[in-house]
């Protein structure tokens, strides 16, 4: 639902206005991995308030992978038996690979809508 910030999460849009595209391309562009557009092309809101403002999102991608990781192990362990530690360590290592690039996107926008927040009345 727009408005929220799961809207913005799960979309990749501005947290402000929730219309402008928050990444300058996709995520698994690996050229332009994770380059975030300077600001909103719809209403013109920065997205780099400050020097660094992205260093914490590493804290955000560090909680999605080991959720990752996590998830991973559990459903390993509960689903199949004896399941080798080895075929653990490769599940783990290759879904790391395949999902890196979505969670390093994820982890940034997420760490933008905890910073800037939705506003229904801001002229687009």
């Amino acid at each position: 639902m727009k408005g929220s910030k799961l809207y913005s999460i799960f979309k990749f849009r501005c947290p402000k206005c929730q219309e402008g595209k928050f990444f300058e391309s996709h995520f698994y562009d690996l050229k332009k991995l994770g380059h975030v557009l300077e600001e909103c092309p719809s209403c013109k809101t920065s997205y780099v308030p400050e020097p660094g403002f992205y260093f914490g999102a590493m804290y955000v991608s560090y909680a999605l992978g080991v959720a990752l990781f996590v998830s991973i192990w559990a459903s390993a362990n509960w689903f199949f038996e004896k399941v080798s530690a080895g075929l653990q360590i490769s599940l783990i290592t290759g879904s790391i690979f395949i999902f890196g690039p979505f969670i390093y996107a994820l982890s940034k926008i997420i760490w933008a809508n905890m910073f800037i927040h939705f506003d229904k009345n801001n002229p687009k």
